[in-house]
Order: structure tokens, then sequence, then C-alpha cells
């Protein structure tokens, strides 16, 4: 930039840069810091960085289940993009460092699973690679269903986002991809379906059961429709994920109901272990 020029931006008053900096995003700010003193100035702002907080910040920091020391509107958006659990530790909530935008991890005690308080069926333990204090463990069941629902105006507008179930896989883990799960996203009238194959690690044991299994399970995968299936993918924090779907959230209100079935082959199926989904831009 020409020394003319920065000699013009100095000209500016602060507040009228700040305005300006306060319809950018985060990562504008920072890069914008490195113009002139009045933009370094500018975006140290208290007035910028709130703008660049979820409108409803101030009820999230008063629902968080370890209160934040901050001084500055920048330290706390900075803590935020880290998780933080809130609501009695049954949700996660976290900023996008780059735009700002929500990101929601509901727990497995907020979700629906059939016959999850049945001890025969299902188990909660804690384990010490999840952020919340339970996860579930299906111990065994021929019927597997999970339900989570989660609306529209707690989340950033404007934005697309994707839906993943957050899981993993135990060694002990069987039935569980005879036949491919079926998946869905519901807002308003709108439904996303498609289909995954929890897969067990063990590529060996995997091959043992298609040998013995290969006639019964092609016959299984047949009561459900053909299409491009998903596969779980490995997440930095150690979990797996499989994303469920995604969806638009805009100006209007709505409820978004996200699922993952497998109710059609019977089998018994058991090893799957659940922290919660995650709903989180796809920007």
């Amino acid at each position: 930039m020409s020394n003319s020029m920065g000699g013009v931006i100095d000209m500016l008053p602060e507040d009228c840069v700040c305005t300006i900096l306060s319809f950018t995003s985060p990562t504008d700010t920072f890069r914008s810091s490195m113009v002139s003193s009045t933009f370094r100035s500018a975006a140290e702002s208290d007035f910028v960085w709130e703008r660049f907080l979820p409108a409803d910040y101030k009820d999230v920091v008063s629902r968080l289940d370890t209160p934040l020391t901050y001084t500055a509107m920048k330290e706390l958006f900075h803590c935020l993009c880290n998780p933080v659990l809130i609501d009695g530790g049954r949700k996660s909530f976290k900023l996008e460092k780059l735009s700002g935008k929500i990101s929601y991890m509901l727990s497995a005690r907020e979700l629906s699973i059939t016959w999850g308080n049945d001890p025969m069926y299902w188990i909660w333990k804690s384990i010490p690679q999840s952020r919340f204090s339970e996860v579930a463990e299906l111990r065994t069941t021929c019927w597997l269903e999970i339900h989570g629902k989660i609306k529209t105006e707690i989340l950033s507008p404007n934005t697309k986002y994707g839906a993943y179930l957050i899981m993993k896989i135990s060694n002990r883990a069987y039935g569980l991809d005879s036949i491919p799960s079926e998946m869905s996203i519901e807002v308003g009238n709108k439904v996303c379906n498609g289909m995954a194959y929890l897969r067990n690690e063990d590529c060996k044991k995997q091959q043992m059961e298609s040998l013995f299994y290969r006639n019964r399970n092609e016959m299984l995968r047949k009561r459900v429709i053909e299409g491009g299936e998903r596969f779980p993918s490995e997440r930095e924090d150690g979990w797996m994920e499989i994303e469920l779907g995604e969806f638009f959230s805009g100006e209007a209100y709505e409820e978004v109901k996200m699922s993952l079935m497998e109710v059609k082959g019977y089998q018994l199926k058991g090893g799957l272990i659940i922290e919660g989904i995650e709903v989180r831009p796809k920007d």
C-alpha cells in the first residue's frame, strides 16, 4: 500500500473504521490490523468483536457449565472458538474461528435412542475421550433408531449446515454393517435421505463376516433403497463421524430433525458407541 493511501486511511475516524470492520469477518479484521495504526486500534474494539458474536451470546454465556473469565469481546470470541459445555453438560457450543459461525454438538443424552434407557440394550458410561460425562454404548439390539432435533434460530442464518453422528465402533462390534443404516434430515417439508455403512475397523473380521453371511447380507440389502452409501471417517479428536445429511439455515425459524435407523434387517448388532450429533457449517 502506498504512503499516500496509508495516510488517507489514518485520517479516518476510528469509530468509522470500527463500523467498517464490523461488517467484515474475524479473518478480515485480523488482516486489516496490519494496514495502519488506526485499523490496528479498531481491530481490538469491543464494538467490532461483539458484532462477530452471536446475537444471543449473553444467553449462551449464562448457560456455560464452567464460567469464562474475559475482559474484552475479542477475548470472549476466542474463548468460544474452543468447544464449551452448556445446559448442564448435555450440549457443546463452538464458534468457527474464521467466520464466527455457530456449531453445536448434542450429547447422546440429548438424543432419542430407542430402548436407550434399558440396560439390556444400551449402557451409559464415562470415557476419557469424550467431552461429555456420558456416552451410550449399544450392547445388543435388532432395532437401531437414533433421533435428534435442533432449531435453526440458535444457528447462524443463511448458512449451509451438515449434521454428523459422532461415534466409535468397539473391537467387540458385530452386525453393524450387514445392511446399511438409513439416514435422514428433515426441515419443514424438505427431506434429505441417505444410507451409511457402520463399518468395523477390523478388516479381517469384516472379511470373515462377508464370507459366511454373503448371501444373507445381499438379501438384507435389497430391503433398503440402493444409492450412494456413506462411511465413517476419522476425526482429529479420535472419534469417527458419519454425515447424516445437510440443510440450509435461512431467516425463518424451523426445527431440524435428524435420524439414523436400521430396523429392516432384524439381525442382532452391538458395539456402537454414540457421543452425539454435531451440527456445523459446511461453508
